[in-house]
């Protein structure tokens, strides 16, 4: 069975800026490494990995272990929940939007 993650864990994942940097470097690699991710980063290693955990564990990243080296890439899917909330706000705003128009419309045609 499939467990989903809340929208709660991904926007809590994402919510912290250097984190949120961590997955946009993720996302453009095709495959990266802590070493890599630290690289230019002004971040500590152990602080990368701890943001990997966290990234992990709300489904948008997801890792390859070789060797001694682990490699991070991203989880189009983990952004799922996310992309539903927004998705339910678009409707809201375009009913919204198209009674505006309707009611513009009979105000000065």
């Amino acid at each position: 069975m499939i467990e989903t993650t809340s929208i709660d864990t991904v926007m809590r994942a994402l919510a912290d800026p250097t984190r949120r940097a961590v997955f946009e470097r993720v996302v453009r690699a095709n495959e990266i490494t802590v070493a890599e991710l630290t690289q230019g980063s002004g971040v500590t290693q152990g602080a990368i990995s701890q943001h990997l955990k966290s990234l992990k564990q709300a489904g948008l990243v997801a890792e390859r272990p070789e060797g001694r080296k682990v490699y991070y890439r991203a989880q189009p899917e983990g952004l799922a929940p996310l992309a539903d909330w927004i998705n339910d706000y678009a409707v809201f705003w375009r009913e919204r939007l198209d009674a505006l128009r309707d009611l513009l419309k009979d105000i000065d045609p």
